[in-house]
């Protein structure tokens, strides 16, 4: 398909990363090449050879974009169905390809895709995945919504750079939506909770775009255990014959699962007699460097954490992130003691319950990778009981908070919220939890994280924790998740400094 393009006329909506990507791919194969994005700027240092058209209202710019009709629309995450441009596309018949389906049609026959998405974990499982591969020996790269075009990757292994085995791709439901015949060695989604409605419209459409994930799977679709509904879109995929349902719990694994046994990663999916036994995968121990969970190994059962040999309490999303990436890793043929040396040099990326200070004995802990309830509810979790001081809010995506907060409310000290719009979390901390003192940070202060820093020590006593784990989004104060993160660690910083 992809020499087919070759003369064709193509459009890229969105010049992001993984745009710019797609018009180099594109051009590269011999597209005739048109791109658009709202944003000017985007359009610099593009080859000569591309029409663009930037920064025009979304009608007029469509209606530039198609002066010569494309036979191909490829589109970046950010682009929502309903645009102008995809509309066009829509009612013309003309396809839409992610830069996933286009890395797809480019990338050789001989290179194992192991894809993964879900609501949260998929970064810090994709790493683990990476690091598995690598272990045992294969060049595997971590692509995709990480950060890395797919398509990057696989054009620099066509031009004949380092030789490429197989790939680790995080995929987010934006990339799943547009994308239509990539055939998995194996798949994976580590759970669904609400996110991006405001994108999607509902959640029965965001759970159907990470239900793509398990399509055209050729050994084994991964699931969660304790999340039902990924269970139930394995059970609804159209995979390829021989395609098996492979499952992992904190618990201990029944037949065709990965788990735990005591301290022990088991494997009762992937070896020949695993009706009656297990694989080692690896201990806790090999997780102990991403550290322990806050909470006591005495929590409710939901959130009880797995204890290692030496009774460190391991958060216990961090050992369900190991065991689905071991799950993808063991499918493609991974042997055991390659899992274990892959967790065991795995690092985290920052802003993922990162510590970053303890001043005058109160620790400040910045997660704000956690863009939605699930991911907050997960840092919660780590926490002991009503010693936190939990800095939340941002942008909501449509989402409501008032499971969040009646779950967690036990953990609470305090409560200091940001964000343009902060209704959604006060709204739920007034019906769940109205005796936790709570502080809204004005909008319009130029300085809000500072100010949410020094409102939240205010508040914590030694002991205590201050938790950034926002549970929304960040772009209506900050350019980026981690922006947020870093504006944190600075004034935390800052207040050091004053202390």
């Amino acid at each position: 398909m992809i020499d087919a393009l070759r003369g064709r006329e193509v459009l890229v909506a969105g010049l992001g990363i993984s745009g710019r990507a797609c018009v180099e791919a594109l051009v590269e194969v011999g597209a005739r090449v048109c791109a658009v994005d709202s944003r000017p700027e985007q359009a610099e240092g593009l080859p000569s050879s591309v029409r663009v058209f930037t920064g025009e209202e979304p009608t007029a710019l469509a209606r530039h974009a198609w002066e010569r009709p494309p036979s191909l629309v490829v589109a970046s995450p950010g682009w929502r169905p309903a645009s102008p441009v995809l509309q066009r596309a829509a009612e013309r018949g003309v396809p839409v390809w992610s830069e996933v389906e286009l890395a797809w049609q480019v990338c050789s026959p001989q290179v194992r895709w192991l894809t993964l998405t879900g609501t949260n974990g998929k970064t810090t499982t994709v790493g683990m995945l990476e690091k598995m591969l690598t272990a045992h020996g294969w060049r595997a790269p971590a692509v995709g919504n990480v950060g890395t075009p797919i398509v990057t990757t696989v054009l620099q292994a066509r031009a004949g750079g380092e030789r490429l085995d197989a790939l680790a791709v995080e995929l987010s439901s934006f990339q799943l939506h547009y994308t239509h015949s990539v055939s998995p060695v194996a798949s994976a989604c580590l759970n669904v909770d609400a996110d991006h409605l405001d994108w999607h419209g509902s959640m029965d459409a965001y759970a159907a775009a990470k239900a793509r994930v398990y399509e055209r799977t050729q050994a084994a679709c991964v699931y969660n255990v304790a999340d039902p509904r990924t269970r139930r879109m394995v059970e609804e995929a159209d995979v390829i014959d021989g395609a098996r349902a492979v499952g992992f719990t904190l618990g201990m694994p029944g037949l065709g699962q990965v788990g735990v046994v005591e301290d022990v990663l088991a494997d009762r999916a992937f070896i020949p007699n695993r009706h009656t036994h297990a694989a080692e995968l690896g201990t806790l121990a090999d997780l102990r460097h991403l550290g322990g969970s806050a909470a006591s190994a005495t929590s409710s059962s939901d959130d009880a954490s797995p204890d290692d040999a030496d009774g460190l309490s391991i958060a216990p999303h961090v050992v369900a992130n190991a065991l689905a990436a071991a799950a993808l890793a063991r499918a493609a043929g991974v042997e055991p003691g390659d899992i274990a040396s892959g967790l065991r040099s795995y690092r985290p990326g920052a802003h993922r319950m990162q510590v970053v200070a303890d001043v005058d004995g109160v620790r400040f802990i910045d997660d704000s990778k956690a863009t939605n309830a699930h991911a907050a509810s997960a840092a919660l979790a780590a926490m002991e009981p009503g010693a936190t001081v939990w800095i939340a809010g941002g942008l909501a995506k449509g989402a409501r908070f008032d499971d969040l907060v009646e779950r967690h409310a036990g953990k609470l000290r305090a409560v200091v919220v940001i964000g343009v719009d902060p209704e959604p979390i006060v709204s739920a901390l007034q019906r769940h939890a109205p005796d936790i003192p709570r502080l809204v940070v004005p909008a319009g202060d130029t300085e809000v994280m500072r100010q949410a820093v020094a409102a939240a020590r205010a508040q914590a006593r030694p002991g205590d924790a201050v938790l950034l784990a926002p549970a929304c989004a960040s772009m209506d104060q900050f350019e980026s998740y981690a922006a947020r993160g870093e504006a944190f660690t600075a004034s935390v910083r800052s207040l050091m400094e004053r202390s």
